[in-house]
């Protein structure tokens, strides 16, 4: 499996060290740019939020998957052209068949720990319906490197002297959950036997290059024209949430007076048994902007926080600061972070899963590789309820709906039914999870409450599991096509 390790990490290394190239030029040119654009020729708010910011910010979301997604499939024709990839499958058909998959669900699993959205994808590789179906379902557990800012954020915050374990463990966690999953799956909605490994054992060869390129071109861009549309269209609903106030004014993106905020305000009671206190209501519109991106919990939180602490300021007469829009700035700093990322790339080498967090001792060192204020953390500790409170946090985000770059590489994969199932049953098992662990670790502050919580978290989950075991399995459900 090594060169498959090495393959991975040099698509997860060199993918992502060209995101924040994507990420800013697309930002200056269709959010910042646009935004700057129509508001100069007298545009209204409303239709400036629409266009930029949402439009504008689903294109952007798009642009920053093309990189790791291209590395994806120039690395999994390679390993296909070459003959690797069946005897990869062969010498983990054993290991997967424990939860009813084939070999060969191995690498898109793998590819998960980078990220999600090309690890669904890369389920084409597999023949069979019911194996792609089950693959996908799993996939959305793998912690991908889009968590890791938020882990480093809360380890810096309440575990800084065992950060890089609590890491590890939400990993651990992750996987469990993923074969927890397929198991329930085996014996419920996908019943029936893995794929019989039966593959002819190709010799190695060198791939044709032209022939890895033009395969890799057309998978990038069904992706590009089919999930593109999914992920841009739910970027515009979020944020003209986001946008409008609850007076019907535009302009208020994570402030306390828009109305995401104002709904996650009027939300937050439902998350008090996983330790969501209503002041800590930031922390629940950290939540719904996370479905934009994992990575978005750390600038909500340190945006609201910092946004509450400002109008703290200006009450007391302090003048905000005003940041100027450079365009061609903009554009430079995109290409000026394309060598200092891949500099950086041979400093990942002895980290093959992508957990390193660094050193997490010093909150200010974290807030300068983090982008937030230092003030953020203080924020943290007050609002949540201890170690206990924060790490319940942590389970909820590593477990919930999954970005809308995933979800839509799901709808993309499969259909509706799956898609809303993968949504509902990835968040349901966040909040069971997130639940049961405030509620046995905080047994002794409120014992009755909490065996009557691990009482019925108990019995939902029989319940959900006898409902799903009725079902109708579908793994005799017509095959769909599998994309070369």
């Amino acid at each position: 499996m090594l060169p498959a390790l090495s393959l991975w990490r040099f698509r997860t290394n060199v993918g992502s060290a060209l995101i924040d190239f994507f990420d800013i030029l697309f930002c200056t040119i269709f959010v910042d740019g646009l935004g700057k654009l129509l508001s100069s020729i007298g545009t209204p708010e409303w239709l400036k939020v629409l266009l930029a910011d949402g439009a504008g910010g689903g294109i952007q979301t798009v642009a920053t998957f093309i990189p790791v997604i291209s590395f994806l499939f120039l690395f999994l024709s390679f390993l296909e052209d070459s003959g690797y990839m069946a005897r990869a499958a062969f010498v983990m058909d054993r290991f997967m068949g424990f939860v009813g998959l084939p070999g060969k669900s191995f690498v898109p699993m793998l590819v998960g720990f980078g990220c999600n959205v090309p690890a669904i994808m890369a389920t084409r590789t597999l023949e069979n319906r019911r194996d792609r179906l089950m693959t996908i379902m799993m996939n959305p557990f793998m912690s991908c490197g889009a968590r890791l800012p938020v882990y480093a954020l809360f380890a810096a915050a309440f575990f800084p002297i065992a950060g890089q374990n609590v890491v590890f463990g939400l990993y651990l966690i992750g996987i469990g959950m993923a074969v927890l999953t397929g198991l329930i799956l085996k014996n419920t909605l996908l019943r029936g036997e893995a794929s019989p490994f039966v593959m002819e054992l190709p010799p190695y060869h060198l791939p044709n290059l032209k022939g890895v390129l033009l395969r890799t071109w057309d998978r990038l861009k069904a992706f590009i024209l089919r999930a593109g549309k999914v992920i841009v269209l739910m970027v515009m609903v979020l944020s003209l949430l986001n946008s409008i106030g609850t007076d019907g004014s535009f302009g208020n993106q994570d402030s306390q007076k828009s109305v995401l905020s104002a709904a996650s305000r009027s939300i937050t009671p439902a998350f008090a048994p996983m330790g969501l206190s209503q002041e800590n209501w930031p922390a629940t519109v950290g939540i719904f902007t996370g479905i934009f991106a994992k990575e978005a919990v750390v600038g909500t939180l340190d945006s609201v926080y910092g946004t509450l602490a400002q109008e703290e300021a200006i009450a007391a007469g302090a003048v905000p600061e005003q940041e100027q829009f450079d365009f061609w700035g903009g554009i430079g700093e995109a290409f000026t972070t394309i060598p200092a990322n891949l500099a950086e790339v041979s400093g990942t080498l002895l980290d093959p899963l992508g957990i390193n967090i660094g050193d997490v001792s010093q909150v200010e060192v974290v807030s300068q590789e983090q982008e937030v204020t230092v003030g953020t953390f203080g924020a943290m500790v007050k609002r949540f309820d201890g170690r206990v409170g924060a790490f319940a946090y942590l389970l909820f985000v590593l477990m919930y709906f999954p970005c809308v770059a995933a979800t839509a590489a799901i709808y993309r994969e499969t259909n509706l039914q799956w898609m809303l199932f993968a949504a509902g049953w990835t968040t349901g098992l966040a909040y069971w999870s997130a639940t049961l662990f405030y509620q046995t670790a905080t047994f002794s502050r409120h014992p009755g409450s909490s065996l009557a919580w691990i009482a019925g978290l108990a019995a939902l989950m029989a319940g959900v599991i006898g409902v799903i075991r009725v079902a109708r399995p579908i793994d005799r459900a017509k095959p769909q096509a599998v994309t070369h």
